[in-house]
């Protein structure tokens, strides 16, 4: 009787324990549709699409973490495209030892790529009131997005995706969404599908207070917000922030100076219509005084001016704000990378130089990258997702820039001269590239303090 007794006492542990994380799990099933993200269970449109994305980017990965870079990224590594057969499909990867190497460079270990966009858990589905008739998907942990492509968007992603690499190479702290893969799924009977998986802007997203997708103009530009006490996820537009300021104080140059960088990167792409996605949270007491800490300015100035921080040619990656294990390094010292802390942990002397390879003319080489300075660098903050969070005196906030594929062809210049006509004397976003770069730029100076 004793005997047959004590194997009992686990088998009933272990069953109240299952029914508490059943509990737990329903919970977070429930707060899920609260938010507007919907979870990919088996009775979902999406399941059997999103189970063989799984499948695929398994099997892509683990070829992957199986064959490391092991030599200099070379043409044919971006003109690269893989196809694996499985039983009910194909995927086919694209440019692979690429974003690998971009990944490595992230800090994104495979294992952990590979864990997150393929564990057992569902995707969530995450309903955006984009025009666009784009599905997108998100990681179980909220780390990843996947977005469903048309075939001129990615051919368009691959065919700029050297010069991509390369601005993210000449500024590591680049506010540009980061691609992490392209790929294409075939199903017999069913049309092929394109999609990449893209890092989110919005990670950790647990105590994020308001969301905006920001154009710089005023026609479309305003969205509905969720009642009063409402969960529901809504991303606001232009004229709900009205009234409000990015408040960085010393970092707001920084800011300034990186999406004049940026959007002057996108306007020589010839496109338009991107956004800049902006979310903030309230910074907790014990978070505000870490940027005073010694010890974490150390561990900051180390991530920050990392050598290997940024996407380079070779097998040996850096990660942006990893501390070496053996820290054998020299001692640090401002004048190595022309960084200058302020008492209250704050980069200064991080003021644009017009020896940026942005500010080049066409046809002069581009010279070699010398210091944190000219790279426009900041001290980033050691977070999980620290190239989109900027730490103001009160708020954390999150930003980045996205939906860069909107070529300004000769469909956007028509639809430029309807909408004037249209809408004479307001802002909409349909503009040439020159006049969009230089309004959003206006928008961030006039809306930050």
């Amino acid at each position: 009787m004793e005997m047959s007794g004590a194997p009992g006492m686990p088998g009933r542990q272990q069953q109240r324990s299952g029914t508490v994380k059943r509990r737990r799990w329903g919970g977070l099933r429930q707060q899920w549709k609260l938010l507007g993200l919907f979870e990919i269970d088996q009775q979902h449109e999406f399941y059997s699409l999103t189970s063989m994305m799984k499948e695929g980017l398994a099997a892509a990965i683990q070829t992957t973490i199986d064959n490391p870079l092991t030599k200099d990224l070379s043409d044919d590594d971006f003109r690269s495209e893989v196809t694996q057969d499985h039983k009910e499909f194909s995927l086919e990867t694209f440019a692979g030892p690429v974003f690998a190497s971009l990944r490595g460079s992230l800090g994104i270990t495979e294992e952990e790529y590979q864990q997150s966009l393929c564990s057992e858990n569902c995707y969530l589905q995450f309903i955006s009131n984009s025009k666009s008739k784009a599905d997108f998907f998100l990681t179980n942990d909220k780390r990843f997005f996947l977005k469903t492509q048309n075939k001129r968007e990615i051919k368009f992603l691959l065919a700029n995706l050297k010069i991509y690499i390369k601005h993210l190479k000449n500024y590591p702290h680049s506010l540009l969404v980061k691609f992490l893969g392209v790929h294409k799924i075939r199903i017999p009977g069913s049309r092929k599908k394109y999609f990449i998986v893209m890092q989110s802007v919005f990670y950790p997203d647990d105590r994020i207070n308001a969301r905006y997708d920001i154009k710089g103009c005023e026609v479309s530009r305003w969205t509905e917000p969720a009642p009063e006490g409402s969960q529901i996820i809504v991303v606001l537009k232009d004229l709900n922030f009205e009234g409000q300021f990015i408040s960085l104080e010393h970092q707001r140059s920084w800011l300034v100076q990186q999406v004049e960088i940026d959007t002057n990167f996108l306007q020589r792409l010839n496109v338009l219509d991107y956004s800049f996605l902006l979310a903030y949270q309230p910074l907790h007491q014990d978070e505000r005084n870490q940027s005073l800490s010694f010890a974490s300015l150390i561990v900051r100035t180390k991530r920050s001016v990392n050598p290997g921080s940024s996407p380079i040619y070779t097998s040996v990656v850096g990660v942006p704000g990893a501390v070496p294990d053996d820290d054998t390094s020299r001692p640090f010292s401002e004048s190595d990378s022309g960084l200058k802390l302020s008492h209250d942990g704050d980069t200064t002397g991080s003021s644009f130089s017009p020896t940026c390879p942005e500010h080049i003319g066409p046809g002069a080489d581009t010279p070699e990258i010398p210091d944190f300075k000219t790279q426009n660098r900041r001290l980033l903050p050691n977070l999980k997702n620290p190239l989109h969070v900027i730490d103001g005196p009160e708020q954390r906030y999150f930003i980045g820039i996205i939906d860069i594929f909107t070529v300004y062809s000769f469909k956007k210049r028509l639809e430029h001269l309807w909408k004037s006509l249209r809408h004479p004397g307001r802002s909409f976003s349909t503009v040439s590239p020159d006049a969009y770069c230089l309004r959003l730029c206006q928008w961030v100076q006039d809306h930050t303090k």
